[in-house]
């Protein structure tokens, strides 16, 4: 049951719907699925009570630092996917939660104040590699992108990523009004009306290359999070 996390030190950077949409996409493909919503926003928690129940989703509204751990022990008999949303900051909970995922993405959107919370967060990871002995794999994922971006503006994006050693997922996230209208409708891209909703199908379409590109990258196992209790005094440090 892999762990995978969202985070960027700077809210907003589209992180919370990245992390919706994988799980919603996940469950509808037949993983049983349980968030952790660690974002004091709560947004993924209102989507939940709007939605009520949903097959293959569970979601857990209280994540501290003390129950974390406890919560991915307790569920994970019952999970094929733990995805954690994180609060757009650099603490002691985001470390831990980082150093307990099999893999972390970085949403940014493109802008400057995005490119230095995901910044923020890679100085993280390789804090922990250098001084807890924990390599996480991560990935940078661009959210809501317009369509008017260009292969080459795309490209070029990649490449200045790239010089630095960053990975970045070849499905980004696009810029659209399905993405924005789940949070007040609640349910999933598939419960959503094809006559209210304009490029529903583009929508879906981009929710499945996405969650198959992590799919592939993380295909579903035994997670690493029970092998790390002695790592949170270092985890904490590194904050």
């Amino acid at each position: 049951m892999p762990v995978i996390t969202f985070a960027n030190a700077k809210g907003g950077a589209g992180k919370t719907t990245a992390a919706l949409i994988l799980a919603t996409e996940l469950a509808t493909q037949g993983h049983r699925v349980t968030i952790l919503d660690a974002d004091p926003q709560r947004w993924i928690t209102s989507w939940h009570e709007v939605t009520g129940r949903l097959q293959n989703v569970q979601v857990i509204s209280e994540v501290s630092m003390g129950s974390l751990q406890s919560h991915l022990r307790e569920n994970r008999d019952q999970t094929d996917y733990f995805i954690v949303d994180l609060a757009g900051a650099r603490d002691a909970l985001v470390a831990t939660a980082i150093g307990l995922s099999d893999h972390v993405f970085i949403p940014i959107q493109g802008c400057a104040m995005d490119a230095k919370g995901g910044a923020q967060i890679l100085e993280l990871l390789k804090q922990l590699k250098e001084k807890a002995g924990i390599a996480i794999s991560h990935s940078v994922v661009l959210t809501r992108m317009s369509s008017v971006v260009t292969t080459r503006a795309m490209t070029a994006i990649k490449a200045l990523l790239a010089e630095r050693g960053v990975a970045v997922l070849d499905t980004p996230i696009a810029e659209r009004v399905a993405f924005r209208d789940i949070f007040d409708c609640g349910g999933t891209l598939y419960t959503m009306d094809e006559g209210k909703v304009s490029n529903l199908d583009k929508a879906r379409e981009n929710a499945r290359a996405f969650a198959a590109e992590v799919l592939r990258l993380v295909p579903a196992r035994a997670s690493r999070a029970g092998s790390l209790r002695g790592a949170f005094r270092t985890l904490r440090r590194a904050a």
